[in-house]
């Protein structure tokens, strides 16, 4: 299933990265327009690669394994190579180290309770955090190019701060039901 369309545009957002990451780089406004551009198509295969595995009935464990890696992985580095090019600087790293710790937390919660066989489903405030995190990464990607019309920049930094406080809610439930299961008696030890 590996070469299935949806797990092809799974892996799509992974070979994205490196590509958003260099144009940000580009000259004048393509340094803007260019990784806005790749990060809403990885945003759209994103969409389809479910999409398209519900449809023609391609689901599978490698696809369910690979798409949330891709999505943090993509996160991830926006939000680095932003603070590498100073789009995300001062006071605005405080929700984006926040917005990494939790997915780094999340992911550990999830193999952890996978080992227990207790699924961690999304939450709706959750989906919301995710709508708005990529709407700040959107704005800052792509703010310098549209800078003389508006202050995309600042639009972003407002959103990466309401990503954050969402980032801390979702976290916190996320960490409670983890926890619920950890207190129970026999869980794996690892040491």
């Amino acid at each position: 299933m590996l070469l299935s369309l949806p797990n092809i545009l799974t892996l799509s957002r992974i070979v994205i990265i490196p590509l958003l990451l260099a144009s940000l780089y580009l000259p004048g406004k393509l340094a803007s327009w260019v990784p806005l551009g790749l990060f809403v198509a990885a945003g759209i295969t994103d969409f389809l690669d479910g999409y398209l595995a519900r449809l023609y009935g391609q689901t599978s464990k490698l696809g369910r394994f690979l798409d949330p890696v891709a999505d943090k992985l993509l996160v991830a580095s926006a939000l680095l190579v932003l603070v590498g090019v100073n789009r995300i600087s001062g006071w605005d790293l405080i929700p984006a180290t926040i917005i990494l710790c939790r997915e780094i937390m999340v992911s550990g919660l999830r193999e952890y309770l996978a080992e227990l066989r207790v699924g961690m489903p999304v939450s709706k405030l959750a989906k919301w955090k995710t709508a708005t995190q990529i709407f700040a990464l959107c704005f800052l990607l792509g703010g310098p190019a549209v800078a003389q019309y508006i202050d995309a920049i600042q639009i972003g930094e407002v959103l990466l701060w309401i990503a954050g406080l969402l980032t801390v809610w979702t976290g916190y439930d996320y960490l409670r039901l983890g926890l619920r299961h950890m207190m129970e008696d026999g869980p794996p030890s690892h040491g």
